[in-house]
């Protein structure tokens, strides 16, 4: 390595980018870790709270973080998503990459079997988990005029059958696959996409699961390295895919589970 390198910028480095975050529920949230990630690496950033009951929880976050700003967004109320891009375009002029960790699916779907899931719930849980994405990849397209990254957060219950993952595991299935067709898609125009995949994290989303607990015991023992993923371990991931450093990868569902996913 010569003086050159050492005067370099580091490899993950958002100096001067503009990411949105949306799916910040309070500071143990897989969103908050990315959004912390981000702003470490340099990144201006904006994100989004679901409602006024959420909002003090995300602010909390956000205040920390010295987001440039922080708007309501449900994504099943019209209108709402369309005003945090619109609020974006006005602020910063383009948009540089876009955190999506959001998904519902009614508690009695979720805790139902797959089988007996009713058409409602079903279509509610592939609306706000996995069609919000493509949603956002339409409206952020025209303001990455210049490439971004688009990233979405998945689960490998999306893959395999995990016991109580139930109704998520196919909506997370869909999510991947839209990624893919989002990542061929836009790749001409040098917009990425990737889906992250975390192995089992106590978030507040994942404590609707039943039987969560066991589900956590499992992973850490069945698990390479022998511990559970954290928030930042995922924010560090998607710090670095955001990046320059990553501007060849795209498409790809990577996997952070301390090596669980290799297992049979």
């Amino acid at each position: 390595m010569g003086p050159q390198a050492l005067k370099e910028p580091p490899i993950v480095d958002l100096r001067g980018k503009r990411g949105l975050v949306i799916g910040i529920a309070n500071e143990h949230s897989i969103a908050s870790g990315c959004a912390a990630a981000f702003a470490k690496a340099g990144a201006k950033l904006a994100a989004t709270y679901v409602n006024e009951k959420a909002r003090p929880y995300v602010t909390t976050v956000t205040e920390a973080l010295d987001c440039d700003f922080v708007m309501p967004c449900d994504v099943r109320k019209p209108g709402e998503l369309e005003a945090v891009f619109e609020r974006v375009k006005a602020e910063w002029g383009g948009l540089d990459f876009l955190l999506h960790s959001i998904a519902y699916a009614p508690r009695e779907d979720l805790h139902g079997r797959v089988t007996d899931s009713s058409s409602e719930g079903f279509a509610l849980a592939m609306d706000v988990s996995c069609h919000s994405f493509l949603r956002m990849a339409h409206l952020a397209e025209p303001l990455m005029s210049e490439g971004g990254c688009l990233l979405a957060v998945s689960f490998y219950g999306s893959e395999r059958v995990v016991e109580n993952y139930n109704l998520m595991g196919p909506v997370k299935a869909a999510l991947e696959s839209a990624m893919r067709y989002v990542a061929a898609e836009l790749g001409p125009k040098g917009i990425r996409a990737h889906a992250i995949s975390p192995g089992p994290i106590r978030t507040r989303a994942a404590s609707g699961l039943d039987r969560f607990d066991e589900l956590i015991e499992k992973a850490a023992a069945r698990a390479p390295e022998g511990h559970l993923v954290e928030i930042g371990d995922v924010g560090n991931l998607a710090a670095f895919l955001a990046s320059d450093a990553a501007r060849r990868i795209t498409g790809t569902v990577i996997p952070i589970d301390g090596g669980e996913h290799i297992l049979a």
